[in-house]
């Protein structure tokens, strides 16, 4: 008997293509090998503002066609599933919670392990589907550990610049050994032409990297669900006086983030965000970038795909941002990660993703 698998469909070329693949598979004596079911995930989005309709990106109407029609196309069942109250609940109401604390987070880590690999796996499963997949640029791996317990390993796709394992760190083996990666071992042109290949509408369908639920700028949207509390903007003290200089007011910390340099509203710049004084409500800027840099970054909520972390001290490379190049350093026993050199704006709230090689071991949150 095939294998039943639940693909996320997105209405994109990634998940479009993942879906073909898994549905294209060579045939062999039991036929295919997977039994393909295509699955649209309805999210919330921001209430309708005077006339104007506010869709969430990943789930409009647009998409949701567009996936529907990959699923003709394809010949596969297609099913919308409604997650738009747990959405709202564990992605959209804790972003605002965390900007109210004064960092800045990154819901779309906390929207793979809630949502595409929580909610929707266990929905799969209790359909009795074998397995989920997704349009993830990631790769899987089996290793044996321990006796003849096997477990997965999470690698980096194939494509570097389109590699999407920083936002995975927080799966475990229950959620990693019910998924399937089927683009991790294809780069973006190679993905793009398959979508031609099969003859799905979607080969140029272009890429959204903002945050899904914002529907103008997160600042706008910031403004629009949290009181502000303007106050004053310090320079970082002068080396030869030892003291702050006021510039001016800031709009409410929220809407700053560490490193920015754009949208300060100072004149006679440039400045860059050095840090914020949450009990002084004070905005902390500096003229020299060089302040923004650090070596030793601290960590909270720590997960390890393996089930425990490696044996530490240990040398390894770790990413602060989706973008960021993995720099190496050292992991410490007390949730301390010392790097060799230099980081630029380590920012709390971000994620930082411990990897070896091409294997991702985990992460934490920046504190």
């Amino acid at each position: 008997m095939p294998k039943k698998v639940i693909v996320a469909m997105s209405g994109g070329v990634d998940s479009s293509v993942a879906a073909a693949l898994l549905k294209n598979l060579p045939a062999g004596r039991q036929g295919r090998r997977f039994q393909v079911i295509g699955v649209f995930m309805r999210f919330w989005k921001s209430p309708q503002k005077g006339s104007v309709e506010r869709w969430n990106r990943c789930c409009s109407l647009e998409s949701q066609q567009r996936a529907k029609e990959v699923a003709r196309i394809l010949g596969i069942p297609f099913y919308v599933f409604n997650f738009e109250k747990e959405f709202k609940k564990r992605i959209v109401d804790r972003f605002l919670e965390e900007y109210r604390a004064g960092v800045t987070p990154n819901p779309c880590v906390v929207c793979n392990k809630e949502i595409k690999f929580g909610l929707l796996l266990e929905k799969a499963l209790a359909l009795g589907a074998d397995f989920i997949a997704t349009g993830h640029y990631a790769k899987l791996d089996m290793r044996c550990p321990t006796g003849h317990r096997m477990s997965q390993k999470l690698l980096r796709a194939k494509d570097d610049n389109k590699d999407q394992s920083y936002f995975l760190w927080k799966l475990n083996q229950n959620q990693l050994k019910r998924v399937l990666f089927p683009v991790g071992d294809y780069t973006k042109p190679e993905v793009r032409s398959l979508a031609k290949k099969f003859g799905l509408p979607v080969a140029e369908t272009p890429e959204s990297q903002e945050i899904c639920f914002v529907p103008d700028t997160v600042n706008e949207f910031l403004a629009e669900y949290i009181k502000t509390d303007p106050g004053k903007i310090y320079l970082t003290p002068d080396v030869q006086y030892r003291k702050h200089r006021v510039l001016g007011c800031h709009r409410g910390l929220i809407f700053y983030t560490i490193g920015q340099r754009k949208g300060i509203g100072l004149p006679q710049g440039p400045y860059w965000v050095k840090e914020k004084d949450l009990e002084k409500n004070l905005l902390i800027v500096t003229k020299n970038e060089k302040d923004l840099l650090k070596k030793e970054l601290f960590f909270r909520d720590a997960n390890w795909l393996a089930g425990k972390s490696p044996k530490l001290p240990v040398k390894l490379r770790a990413k602060i941002r989706s973008r960021h190049e993995a720099s190496l350093g050292v992991l410490k026993k007390d949730n301390r990660f010392i790097f060799d050199k230099p980081q630029k704006a380590i920012t709390p709230g971000q994620s930082v993703v411990f990897y070896r090689g091409r294997e991702l071991l985990g992460g934490g949150i920046i504190c």
